[in-house]
């Protein structure tokens, strides 16, 4: 089960630096709109995101 885990994250850092690393100055210029939403929209996506990812890994294991 740990092994899953530290694969998981193992992919999820993979995936996170994908984007730095191709298209640095989008990059920047994404980080910098993202910084300037207000915090309830922030939230709201993060809620989003958490949801669909709990919603995901339901249909998976299940």
């Amino acid at each position: 089960m740990l092994d899953v885990l530290f694969t998981a994250m193992a992919l999820l850092l993979i995936f996170e630096g994908i984007g730095p690393m191709l298209f640095p100055n989008k990059w920047q210029q994404f980080i910098t709109q993202l910084a300037q939403q207000p915090s309830n929209q922030l939230r709201t996506m993060g809620g989003v995101l958490v949801t669909i990812g709990i919603v995901s890994l339901y249909y998976l294991l299940w």
